[in-house]
């Protein structure tokens, strides 16, 4: 979807297809029309954006075949469907049965994450519309905490020179700036924004920046105005937010049961209490009896509440947006709820046609929200112009 700022620039609302379990061409097209085809129609959108997770293999046969890009943009533009961001946070297998740690690797440490970051930019360069600024790729915070020393850190700085550079040859190639975020996370080298000041100081701030995932933000307790004028100080752009929100949970000890039924074998579920204390999973916080509040890394859906007594970050979603919308130039949201094949029974959906819903009504919440900080929607006229 695309709506209007102020200064009457696009911004790009999509949503991010890592929910969806594919790792090669053949399934990244299955999507479409499985799922992104009637999301677009629930929500009368033309277009509708995606925010396109392609897994190493898909990305590696796609950089290296030019035709197979245009008839994936053909194919896109076909259903009235497009893309002016990448998630490149997951390497590959994001759905599959046990994730947890495996999808800090490679970090940037390894040259793997960065010929495969390039081969996405690459990519992107071929398949955003014409009228698009420019284009977005989020990636991970460097690398999980450990192993982490002055070594790792120094061929992380090397890896993100020779990113910047190759983003750099991408633009003189084809004309198409892409810039790429790092997403600050609980656990990471860089889980908030004073580490993303600290670690990312000297980086090539025209190609290079931060992804604010508003859920991680959350979970960090960090404030979001200040959170952005940290960035800002920095001299850090905000390339792109993940628009999700996070499990709150005010007595875990009372709640205990309640809070319980989001273990999982999948994802990793980072808790942080706002008094003292943190975990790499929830199961370990509750086996450690951490003190409330708590927040767990488990993005929920934006526009359905967990049942009480838990809740969702939604007041710091509320006040993150106001921050970016307020103080940065930032043009490309991303609903990312990539955990609905794992919610308690009875909140997950039974099928395709059930996801597609929930996914159409979190779309249409981040919508309004933004909406209701001054942004416009768009719609395309029959002319193909747009209008507000």
């Amino acid at each position: 979807m695309r709506l209007s700022d102020r200064h009457r620039r696009t911004v790009h609302l999509s949503y991010c297809t890592n929910v969806h379990p594919a790792e090669d061409l053949a399934g990244v097209l299955d999507q479409l029309d499985t799922y992104a085809v009637p999301v677009r129609a629930q929500l009368a959108a033309d277009p509708l954006g995606l925010g396109l997770w392609l897994a190493a293999p898909a990305a590696a046969a796609l950089n290296a075949d030019p035709a197979a890009r245009r008839r994936l943009r053909a194919a896109l533009t076909d259903r009235g469907l497009e893309v002016v961001t990448l998630n490149g946070f997951p390497y590959e297998a994001f759905q599959a049965p046990v994730v947890k740690h495996a999808v800090y690797h490679p970090d940037w440490a390894d040259p793997r994450r960065l010929d495969y970051t390039l081969a996405l930019a690459r990519i992107l360069a071929d398949l955003m519309p014409d009228d698009a600024e420019r284009g977005s790729i989020s990636t991970l915070p460097l690398a999980w905490r450990e192993p982490w020393d002055r070594d790792r850190a120094d061929a992380c700085a090397r890896m993100l020179d020779r990113l910047a550079a190759g983003l750099a040859d991408v633009e003189r190639e084809t004309g198409r700036a892409v810039r790429v975020g790092f997403e600050p996370e609980p656990g990471c080298a860089v889980e908030t924004t004073a580490q993303a000041a600290q670690l990312l100081a000297g980086v090539d701030t025209d190609r290079l920046g931060v992804c604010v995932d508003l859920a991680h933000l959350a979970c960090a307790w960090e404030e979001p105005v200040a959170a952005v004028g940290r960035l800002r100080a920095a001299g850090l752009p905000v390339v792109k937010v993940q628009v999700s929100a996070a499990l709150e949970v005010t007595d875990p000890v009372r709640d205990r049961s309640a809070i319980a039924g989001y273990v999982e074998p999948r994802f990793l579920h980072q808790t942080r209490s706002g008094v003292a204390g943190a975990t790499d999973d929830l199961d370990a916080a509750l086996d450690a009896a951490l003190p409330g509040p708590w927040r767990v890394h488990y993005h929920v859906p934006l526009h359905a509440a967990p049942v009480a007594p838990l809740a969702a970050t939604m007041p710091q979603l509320r006040a993150g947006l106001a921050a970016v919308v307020d103080g940065t130039d930032c043009d490309h949201f991303d609903v990312e709820t990539y955990t609905w094949g794992v919610l308690p029974q009875g909140q997950r959906p039974s099928g395709p046609a059930q996801l597609a819903a929930g996914i159409a009504a979190e779309l249409a919440q981040a919508r309004d929200e933004l909406v209701a900080l001054g942004l416009d929607a768009r719609t395309r006229t029959a002319a193909g112009s747009e209008a507000t």
